[in-house]
């Protein structure tokens, strides 16, 4: 086996990765669209986000009205005759 060190392992990959954006560099439209990629999937996380606390809230609220209307009707079916 090699005696590769974690270190020797990303320095290479740096290189290469360096190398080969050096030997074909995104076009001006292709940054732009790489760009819009990142902002579009931001977009989404946020909405996904935003329906999750919205729904929590709702259940929640659900909740907190079921066991109102519960103890309601507990208590005027048992104490108020």
């Amino acid at each position: 086996m090699n005696d590769l060190t974690r270190e020797d392992i990303l320095e290479a990959i740096s290189l290469a990765v360096a190398t080969a954006i050096e030997a074909h560099p995104l076009s001006p439209d292709e940054v732009v669209w790489v760009k819009l990629a990142i902002k579009a999937e931001a977009d989404r996380a946020a909405f996904r986000k935003a329906v999750i606390d919205k729904t929590l809230t709702a259940l929640l609220g659900t909740i907190a009205t079921a066991i109102g209307l519960y103890c309601l009707n507990y208590f005027t079916s048992h104490w108020i005759k």
